[in-house]
């Protein structure tokens, strides 16, 4: 098999005081935005031998990063700079039960006062690189 290497990059970036449970949650809710704004990050569906078929995933591999607070912040500046398509989970969704409760949750704070403890984003993979800057690789 070839080795692909993409011009674009998909990003998580998580606080790193998250228990292991919430950043598996706070992951998984963050990459469920991007491939319906990024349709062409979605591949394929899948079959395997006996016919059965399965959902298509993401074309390329996500990219799991921990962040201090400030990190995160910053991060999340320079994606709303850059104009990336991104995704935010912030603290106070932890208290929430529904979607409805989650986007009111985020409605009610400015984006420079969101408590982030978590953010997705695609983009061209140099910007993402730069966005992402300060972050390290998750354990």
């Amino acid at each position: 098999m070839e080795n692909v290497r993409f011009d674009t990059k998909i990003a998580v970036l998580l606080r790193d005081d998250l228990p292991v449970w919430q950043r598996l949650n706070v992951t998984s809710f963050l990459v469920s935005g991007l491939g319906t704004v990024q349709p062409e990050v979605i591949g394929e569906p899948y079959e395997d031998a006996d016919g059965t078929g399965y959902l298509p995933m993401f074309r390329q591999p996500v990219l799991v990063f921990e962040a201090a607070k400030e990190t995160l912040q910053s991060a999340h500046a320079k994606a709303r700079a850059r104009g990336l398509h991104a995704a935010v989970f912030t603290s106070d969704l932890f208290a929430t039960g529904h979607d409805a409760a989650n986007r009111a949750a985020v409605r009610a704070v400015g984006g420079d006062a969101l408590d982030l403890v978590g953010l997705a984003v695609y983009g061209p993979r140099n910007v993402v690189d730069k966005v992402a800057k300060g972050a390290s690789m998750h354990p």
